[in-house]
């Protein structure tokens, strides 16, 4: 403008240069740069090849609202929005996929640190163990059927052996054990069998089966190869010891109830404080 008003003579033309210049765009050698023209144009060049907005500012770093600003005006091809479409559905499956190994990683190396802590158990917590195991999954007495013999289902093999270890400590011998599975008639039986008997350690024919009836109404989702029913050990001539394992659990309960400070059922019902 100075340089106008110069060539003209004009000395306070400034409002009248304004008025005759208005609607004219400066030339461009006129105007500072910008510190993201670069990154404008290789925006738009990655636009035009057919990029996405978030895989532009993978390689750009710019915020989205300039990119929406720089490039609103570049046409897309609709070859290049399918395959914008269908790289993101990849990108999408892969991140799953990542996430979930990553979650299965953090949550087995949570259970190592966990399975670190206890390196050995005594008999005594092998006991309390087995007892409260029993009164959890076991079959027990009620006021209505009494004289139950010590039954425990599970499907979880480690819990089975949890069991018979504690069956074995507390002095009750193998031929007093019998093997039951149950499974859905639409399982592989024989494969149950066969696992059953490994964790148990007894031959296959020792391991007797009893088959639940498919009903095609129901949903199971354990339905995959590792699906091998349920194993019930059944003890011979056990109805005392069920009684027994009641008062045992009774015993440990009210012990936990000492440590937590209260009182006992039965410090209740005698009035001792």
């Amino acid at each position: 403008m100075s340089q106008i008003s110069a060539a003209l003579g004009l000395r306070s033309g400034g409002g009248r240069l304004h008025e005759w210049l208005r609607g004219v765009p400066p030339p461009n050698w006129t105007r500072r740069p910008n510190a993201k023209d670069d990154l404008r144009l290789q925006a738009v060049a990655l636009r035009e090849a057919g990029l996405s907005y978030r895989e532009i500012r993978e390689r750009i770093p710019v915020s989205k609202s300039s990119l929406s600003l720089w490039l609103r005006d570049i046409p897309v091809s609709e070859e290049h929005r399918e395959a914008i479409r269908q790289r993101g559905l990849e990108s999408f499956v892969t991140r799953a996929e990542t996430n979930r190994a990553l979650g299965a990683r953090r949550r087995a190396d949570t259970q190592e640190v966990a399975r670190a802590q206890v390196p050995d158990v005594a008999e005594s917590e092998l006991f309390v163990a087995g007892v409260v195991a029993y009164w959890a999954e076991g079959v027990k007495n009620k006021p209505w059927r009494s004289g139950e013999g010590v039954r425990f289902m599970n499907s979880d093999p480690a819990m089975i052996r949890l069991f018979l270890a504690w069956a074995r400590l507390i002095g009750v011998s193998d031929d007093r054990l019998v093997f039951r599975v149950q499974i859905h008639e639409s399982g592989d039986v024989a494969a149950a069998v066969r696992f059953w008997a490994d964790v148990v350690g007894v031959p296959c024919d020792a391991v007797r089966t009893t088959l639940k009836r498919h009903n095609p109404k129901t949903v199971r989702k354990n339905t995959a190869d590792d699906y091998h029913g349920c194993l019930c050990v059944y003890v011979r001539r056990s109805a005392d010891l069920n009684l027994s394992i009641a008062g045992w659990f009774e015993g440990i309960a009210e012990g936990a109830v000492r440590i937590m400070g209260g009182d006992t059922v039965a410090e209740q019902r005698s009035g001792v404080v």
